[in-house]
């Protein structure tokens, strides 16, 4: 992605869903990207998610809201964004490792109009029976790290039922035939069937660890005024199948299940975001979120959480934790890496040094090239955790780089 000028956020490639957005609500559907993609960021997140233009009356996130399952496990169409965000660190029965992203992200539109008819934030109206309020996009992603592969997908729909949308009751949210569901009356297992013609999951999520609130008990601040509701599942047991071509592989591991919705944006001078998901071997979960700023300082606003093994989890304040770049790549440097010059990487910055309290770590990418190089370009792809000199395996977890 390239740098934005305009305020940003962790929205994780939600500038295509405006474009969805702006498309489909003139009745014009937007062109598919290819599965291996040679999109290259046709938007920024700056230029599609600033302030609103106060057409539409959005929510807000409250700190006073506590939330409410399983109804915050389905929509939140007064909100202006929100996502599922499932990520996977899986091997098969050789120990080759893949890693694995699906995600659906839903935008409320600020105005539909069509044959004199107007509405600002329900479902489509009898009148114009294709216009809808709400646009979704998908991504999905594989990457095997054996082979150095890495794949994606994209998708857009507009927010009608056999075609993209979500509920909380029994859970459920899909794209087309890309689909997340409850397998039983509980949220917890679920199903995730979702494919593209270079690879496919199939795959069931079983109960693991307990839902953990982000934040202060879900409201999760980004700045002065801004903020979001976000909860997640750091440790889900996963089994199930690969298919690459017309090769397919039984997989197991585990899962990191996201949910946020919000409607703010950031402040002004900040150009992205670096967000770290990480399981480590002796049953400690990281989330760790880093908010760059054009000036190099620290953002007193980064945060993260500390999930236990037994499962009862710990705010991590930015006084806490420090995350420092090490190590950069581009595809113009092949297979080599650099290392970062001054306080801030140039390109991808694929190698860090993680404090967490007195503890260190590197963090390191299993494959270089994991771009999503979809409508808003960024990296997010598996990696490694390794001890402070780089050496013992201690983990793996998930790495998101937005606004370089």
């Amino acid at each position: 992605m390239k740098r934005v000028s305009r305020p940003a956020r962790r929205f994780r490639g939600l500038a295509g869903i405006v474009l969805c957005g702006l498309l489909a609500a003139c009745g014009v559907d937007p062109e598919p990207v290819p599965d291996a993609g040679a999109a290259s960021g046709r938007f920024s997140v700056g230029q599609l998610l600033g302030e609103t233009d106060g057409k539409a009356s959005y929510a807000e996130a409250d700190p006073a809201y506590r939330l409410r399952f399983p109804a915050d496990h389905g929509p939140h169409p007064r909100f202006r964004s929100e996502w599922w965000y499932l990520t996977l660190n899986l091997e098969d029965s050789t120990g080759a490792q893949y890693g694995g992203q699906f995600t659906v992200f839903r935008q409320a539109l600020p105005e539909v109009r069509s044959e004199g008819w107007t509405d600002t934030l329900s479902s489509a109206s009898p009148a114009a029976p294709w216009a809808a309020s709400q646009v979704y996009l998908g991504h999905l992603a594989m990457t095997d790290v054996a082979a150095g592969r890495h794949r994606f997908a994209e998708r857009f729909s507009r927010g009608l039922a056999p075609l993209a949308g979500s509920r909380a009751e029994p859970f459920a949210v899909w794209l087309e035939d890309w689909r997340l569901e409850s397998q039983e009356d509980s949220f917890l297992p679920l199903r995730l069937v979702a494919g593209a013609e270079a690879f496919a999951w199939d795959l069931t999520l079983s109960p693991g660890k307990p839902r953990v609130l982000q934040g202060e008990a879900g409201y999760s601040p980004k700045g002065p005024g801004q903020a979001s509701h976000y909860y997640s599942y750091s440790r889900l047991p996963v089994a199930g199948t690969l298919r690459q071509g017309e090769r397919t592989v039984t997989v197991t591991g585990t899962g990191w299940l996201d949910r946020e919705w919000s409607t703010s944006v950031l402040s002004a001078g900040q150009i992205g975001w670096d967000w770290f998901a990480l399981q480590l071997r002796d049953g400690r979960d990281l989330m760790l979120f880093n908010l760059r700023r054009e000036d190099c300082s620290r953002d007193p606003f980064d945060h993260g959480v500390l999930v236990h093994p037994d499962g009862h989890s710990e705010h991590l304040p930015a006084s806490r934790f420090t995350l420092t770049p090490i190590e950069e790549w581009s595809p113009a440097l092949g297979d080599r890496w650099r290392p970062v010059d001054g306080c801030r990487a140039r390109s991808w910055p694929l190698a860090w040094r993680v404090q967490v309290d007195d503890e260190q770590f590197m963090v390191r990418a299993a494959v270089s090239d994991q771009r999503m190089l979809t409508a808003v370009r960024y990296w997010e792809g598996l990696v490694r955790v390794l001890d402070a000199q780089g050496e013992a395996e201690l983990g793996r977890g998930y790495l998101e780089l937005t606004g370089y």
